[in-house]
C-alpha cells in the first residue's frame, strides 16, 4: 500500500481486523441460508456484497492474497447464475474458512496456507458463469443494463425495497452536440429537480467521449413528464424511461458493473480509503464514495477500557461503603449535629447517581448471546455431515444479554454440548425412522433470563441417556467405587458424565473417545459460579441446562460469619434463612439433615460442631438451591447484606476452590466469597469417615485462621480493590 504513513497503516489494519471477523461470520450465515434456499436472489446479493467488502478492505490494507481470492470468488457470484449453482454455498463456506485462516495468519504474522486447489475450483465455476452470462447479454440490449457503481446499485435496491418508484432514464445525446460535458450537467440538473437522483453515468471524472447518459431516479413523476423535461433541443436526441423492478434488479445486479465504458478503480468499502496505483505506477488519490448509505451508530470499544471503567465504579462503590460507615460513626458520636442530615442527604444523592452509573456500565458490558450462538449453525452442519446424520439447529433467545466475559468463557462448553448432542444423542436417519421419528433430528439452543441469572439450554430429541449404562461405565473406568455407585440416585448418576475422563465410546475418532469433553462444561461452570443440570428421557432426548450469573463483576451478597471469619454468598443463591439448634440436627446415612417443614434438608457444616454443653445454641441455616436439589449451610451468625466488588486472591493469601473471590467492606474488613458449586461438590463426594471429620472441623476448616486480613487487603489492593487503585 502506497501513500500512507506507517502509523495510519497500522490503525487501518487494526480497524480491518475488528470488522473482518464479523464479515466472515456474516458470510457463513448467508452461505448456510443460500444452501437452504438456493433460489433466493437477495441472499446471493448479500453474500456478494460481503465478499466485495472484504475484497476492498483487504486490498486497502495490503493483504493481497485475501483480496485476490475474494475477487476470484466475487466473479462467480457476479457473472449471473452458473450451471453449478448448487456448489456455490459449499464453496462459499470453504472460502470463509480460508478467509478466517488468512486473517489469523496476518494478525499473528504466520505462514499463509496453500489454497491453490480451492482457487482452481473457483476458476472452473467462474468459467461456467461467464458462458451463461454471455448468453444472457446476447439476448438483452445493452441499454437495458446500467453501468453503475456498487454504492449506486445499493442505493437503488434500498429505494426499491422501501417502496419508491425508481425510473431508469437513458438519454442519447444529439450527434451534433458540441459540448457533451455541459449537456451532461444540464441533464443532471433537470433530473435532480424531478426527484432523488440515485445513479448517474458517466460521472464527473469521465474523460472519454459522452454519447449517452444513463441515470436512476426515484420520483413520483410519470414517465411522460420525465421524458418531456429531458427532451432539451440540440442536446437530447432520444429519451427512454422505464421502471426498475426489485426482483429483476436483484437478479441482474451483478451484471450491471461489467457493462458500459471504462470504469475507475473501485474504492474500498465501509469507510476504508484505498490508495490505488495506476497502470503507469503513479499514485492516485483515494477514491471517495459518491454517496453515504446510512449513518454508523456503533462505536467499537476495546473490552479492557470498559473493564477499567468498571474497576473505577467498583472503587467508588467501596468509597460509598466507607462513607456510609463513617457517617454511621459520626451519627453515634454527634447524634444532634445538624451536619449529620446534610451528610446523609448528600450521600443518598451520590448513591443514586452511582447506582445509575453502575447499571449503565454493566449494560455496556452486556452483549446479546446471538454473538456466540451464530457460530454454531455452521459447526452443527459440519459435524452432522461428518456423522452421516440429518440435524436441524433451532436457536431462540439470541437477544438475551449476558456479560461479555461470561459469554466468551462458555463458548467452548457450548461447543462440546452441541457436538456431543449430534455425535451421541441424535440417532441416524434409519434409526429414527425405525423408532417412529422423523429422519431429521432437532437440536435446540435456547437462552432466557430467570431472575438475576441467565439460563442456556441445549436439548435434543435423540435417544436420551441411560443412567444404568453411565453407572456401569463409571465403574469400569474406576471413577466411582461399587459402594458409592450403589448409593447414587438418577440425578447423581447422570452427573458422572461430567467427571474428567468419562466416556461411553470405545473407539477413538476425530469427534469423540478421547475422554475430553463434558468435564470442560463442569469446570467452566464452577469457575463462573454457575451450575449445570441434566434432564433426560429414554427415546425422547436430553436437555443440558446451564445456569449463569448475569455478571461476575459486582454482586449483591449476604454476609455471615463462621468461627469469627466473614464470608459471603450471592444473595440470589439463598432461598430462605432458617434457625435451629444442634439438638434438631439428625444424621441419616452419613449425612446431617434437618426437618424443615415437610422436607428433609441435607446440611453442609461450614464450621465445627458445637460442644455438647452448647447443643442448645441457636444456629442459622441458609437454604440454597443447587440444580433441582436443596441444601442447608450451617453458619454461626448473620452480618447483613452488601454490594461487593469481586476480585480474585493470589496464592499467597488463599488457595482453595471453595473461595471464588474476595472484596473489602467500607470499614476495611476483608470478606471471602464462597464458591457454592465447589462446596456442594465437596459435600456430595464426602462419604463415611469424611462426614465425621467434616462435622468435627467443618468444610471451611482449612480456611479458618489463614493469612491475616492485612495480607489479604494488600493483595486485593494490588488487584485494584480498595486503596484508590484502578
Amino acid at each position: 500500500m502506497k501513500g500512507l504513513p506507517d502509523e495510519l497503516t497500522n490503525e487501518l489494519r487494526a480497524l480491518f481486523f475488528q470488522s473482518a471477523a464479523e464479515l466472515v461470520q456474516q458470510m457463513n450465515d448467508e452461505a448456510l441460508r443460500l444452501e437452504k434456499t438456493p433460489a433466493n436472489a437477495e441472499t446471493a446479493r448479500s453474500l456478494r456484497r460481503i465478499v466485495h467488502t472484504l475484497k476492498g478492505d483487504s486490498a486497502a490494507c495490503g493483504f493481497c492474497e485475501l483480496s485476490e481470492l475474494a475477487h476470484e470468488f466475487e466473479d462467480v457470484l457476479t457473472l449471473g447464475k452458473p450451471a453449478a449453482a448448487k456448489a456455490v454455498p459449499e464453496i462459499a463456506l470453504r472460502v470463509a474458512d480460508v478467509f478466517a485462516v488468512l486473517l489469523e495468519a496476518y494478525q499473528g504474522k504466520k505462514n499463509l496456507p496453500n489454497f491453490q486447489a480451492l482457487r482452481e475450483e473457483i476458476a472452473g465455476l467462474a468459467q461456467s458463469s461467464a458462458k451463461q452470462t454471455a448468453a444472457i447479454r446476447q439476448e438483452t440490449p445493452v441499454e437495458q443494463k446500467g453501468p453503475w457503481s456498487e454504492y449506486e446499485v445499493l442505493a437503488i435496491s434500498q429505494a426499491l425495497e422501501s417502496g419508491k418508484d425508481v425510473q431508469r432514464i437513458v438519454v442519447q445525446l444529439d450527434p451534433h452536440c458540441g459540448m457533451p460535458i455541459a449537456a451532461r450537467q444540464m441533464i443532471q440538473g433537470v433530473l435532480a429537480g424531478l426527484g432523488e437522483l440515485l445513479a448517474l453515468y458517466p460521472g464527473d471524472a469521465s474523460t472519454g467521449p459522452i454519447t449517452q447518459i444513463e441515470a436512476a431516479l426515484a420520483s413520483e413523476k410519470s414517465a411522460e413528464q420525465i421524458q418531456a423535461k429531458c427532451r432539451i433541443p440540440t442536446i437530447a436526441h432520444n429519451v427512454k424511461v422505464n421502471s426498475l423492478d426489485l426482483s429483476e434488479f436483484a437478479s441482474d445486479a451483478g451484471v450491471l458493473d461489467s457493462v458500459g465504458a471504462e470504469r475507475k478503480p473501485e474504492a474500498a468499502q465501509d469507510g476504508f480509503a484505498d490508495t490505488v496505483s495506476s497502470a503507469d505506477g503513479a499514485v492516485m488519490e483515494p477514491a471517495v464514495p459518491a454517496l453515504t448509505i446510512g449513518a454508523e451508530n456503533i462505536l467499537r470499544v476495546d473490552a479492557e477500557r470498559i473493564d477499567a471503567v468498571l474497576n473505577l465504579v467498583g472503587e467508588m462503590i467501596l468509597a460509598k461503603s466507607t462513607l456510609q460507615q463513617t457517617l454511621l460513626e459520626f451519627g453515634q458520636r454527634f447524634p444532634k449535629d445538624v451536619l449529620r442530615g446534610k451528610f446523609s442527604d448528600a450521600l443518598a444523592f451520590q448513591a443514586r447517581v452511582l447506582n445509575d452509573l453502575q447499571r449503565s456500565v454493566m449494560k455496556i458490558r452486556m452483549v446479546p448471546v446471538d454473538q456466540l450462538f451464530r457460530r454454531f449453525p455452521r459447526m452443527v452442519r459440519d459435524v452432522s455431515r461428518q456423522c452421516g446424520k440429518e440435524v436441524e439447529l433451532v436457536i431462540r433467545g439470541g437477544d438475551t444479554d449476558l456479560d461479555k466475559g461470561i459469554l466468551d468463557a462458555i463458548a467452548e462448553p457450548l461447543m462440546h454440548l452441541l457436538r456431543n448432542a449430534v455425535g451421541h444423542g441424535i440417532e441416524t436417519a434409519a434409526q429414527r425412522i425405525s423408532a417412529g421419528k422423523r429422519p431429521q433430528g432437532i437440536l435446540r439452543l435456547n437462552a432466557y433470563h430467570q431472575g438475576n441469572q441467565v439460563m442456556i439450554e441445549v436439548s435434543d430429541d435423540g435417544s436420551g441417556i441411560d443412567p444404568e449404562k453411565v453407572r456401569q461405565r463409571a465403574l469400569a473406568q474406576a471413577l466411582v467405587t461399587p459402594e458409592d455407585a450403589a448409593r447414587l440416585d438418577e440425578g447423581e448418576t447422570l452427573e458422572l458424565i461430567m467427571r474428567p475422563g468419562f466416556s461411553t465410546v470405545d473407539e477413538i475418532t476425530e469427534l469423540s473417545g478421547r475422554g475430553i469433553g463434558l468435564d470442560v462444561v463442569q469446570s467452566v461452570l464452577t469457575r463462573l459460579k454457575g451450575a449445570v443440570r441434566i434432564e433426560t428421557a429414554a427415546g425422547r432426548g436430553t436437555t443440558f441446562r446451564l445456569q449463569l450469573p448475569l455478571t461476575l463483576a459486582i454482586i449483591r451478597a449476604l454476609l455471615f460469619r463462621v468461627e469469627q471469619r466473614l464470608y459471603a454468598l450471592p444473595l440470589n443463591a439463598v432461598a430462605e434463612i432458617a434457625r435451629t439448634t444442634e439438638d434438631h440436627i439428625r444424621q441419616v446415612e452419613h449425612y446431617e439433615v434437618l426437618q424443615l417443614r415437610n422436607d428433609v434438608l441435607p446440611l453442609l457444616r461450614l464450621g465445627p460442631a458445637a460442644a455438647a454443653e452448647s447443643s442448645c445454641r441457636k444456629l442459622f441455616v441458609l437454604v440454597i438451591h443447587h440444580g433441582e436439589r436443596k441444601f442447608g449451610l450451617i453458619v454461626n451468625e448473620l452480618a447483613g447484606e452488601d454490594e461487593l466488588v469481586i476480585k480474585g486472591l493470589d496464592d499467597r493469601s488463599i488457595k482453595s476452590d471453595l473461595v471464588s473471590g474476595a472484596s473489602i467492606l467500607g470499614d476495611g474488613r476483608v470478606v471471602l466469597i464462597l464458591n457454592l458449586a465447589a462446596l456442594v461438590e465437596r459435600f456430595v463426594r464426602g462419604r463415611g469417615s469424611d462426614v465425621a471429620r467434616t462435622r468435627k472441623a467443618g468444610l471451611l476448616s482449612n480456611l479458618s485462621g489463614h493469612p491475616d486480613s492485612e495480607l489479604e487487603r494488600r493483595s486485593l489492593q494490588a488487584r485494584g480493590v480498595g486503596g484508590g487503585q484502578s
